[in-house]
């Protein structure tokens, strides 16, 4: 019962989650084959958005892996992955282009993307901790699933109950850090395809496949933030049927 009552919270999440990772998939493989009019890498795109927006002294280096391209604020670097840096493909110079976005949002300043920095050690406390507390508070409250006769007069109830709610206020910070996470990515992708399309890196059916690319990746961040709230709600949910 308490399987089945989870894969009913849980399923809108597993299949927008299920679609988002097909979108990808689907929109970078069929991207990464197509050349750019061009023959602009990855590395070079990312260049253009940053002189486009006038930032300087930000590293752009190859990095292992697949879709492993992010932006990172302590060196001010932009690693770029092995089908990205000096590819010369659609997907490459929209992927590429997002992440130089990334690094003029750091430049700038960029409110959100300054919160979700600030948020980052608070959330890996959080995620790590709050799940502890939380099956903590359910064990010292003798409430498993709903079943069960227990005490609810004893002390060890009531801190069970401070625990819970300790516990899920930490869980909680992982929630906000995925829909601060929304806007960062979003703003981005917009950046990106603001200079794409104004410096002409890519037009017509070439521009709308970047787009495409960056489209696909940005639901799965919309994906991470539905699954943070059903999880959160599913908690609570349980623990308001604390006897």
């Amino acid at each position: 019962m308490g399987y089945l009552s989870y894969l009913m919270w849980m399923l809108p999440a597993l299949i927008i989650s299920l679609i988002a990772q097909a979108m990808v998939n689907s929109a970078y493989s069929k991207n990464s084959k197509i050349q750019n009019m061009r023959g602009m890498t990855g590395a070079d795109a990312a260049r253009q958005v940053l002189m486009a927006n006038n930032v300087t002294g930000v590293n752009i280096v190859p990095c292992s892996g697949k879709l492993t391209d992010h932006f990172d604020p302590r060196n001010n670097t932009i690693y770029l992955s092995e089908g990205v840096y000096n590819a010369t493909t659609i997907a490459a110079v929209g992927i590429a282009a997002h992440e130089a976005g990334h690094a003029v949002q750091h430049a700038e300043g960029y409110l959100p993307n300054k919160i979700r920095g600030a948020l980052v050690p608070v959330t890996n406390f959080g995620s790590r901790i709050g799940w502890i507390l939380i099956l903590i508070g359910f064990a010292m409250s003798g409430y498993y699933y709903y079943y069960g006769t227990v005490n609810t007069e004893s002390l060890t109830y009531e801190l069970g109950g401070v625990v819970l709610i300790i516990g899920i206020l930490l869980y909680s910070t992982s929630l906000l850090f995925t829909l601060v996470t929304l806007p960062v990515e979003f703003n981005a992708s917009k950046r990106a395809l603001n200079v794409i399309n104004s410096s002409q890196l890519l037009t017509g059916e070439q521009y709308n496949g970047a787009k495409q690319t960056l489209t696909a990746a940005a639901l799965t961040y919309v994906a991470a933030a539905l699954t943070a709230l059903l999880q959160l709600l599913r908690v609570i949910s349980i623990a308001k049927r604390r006897r």
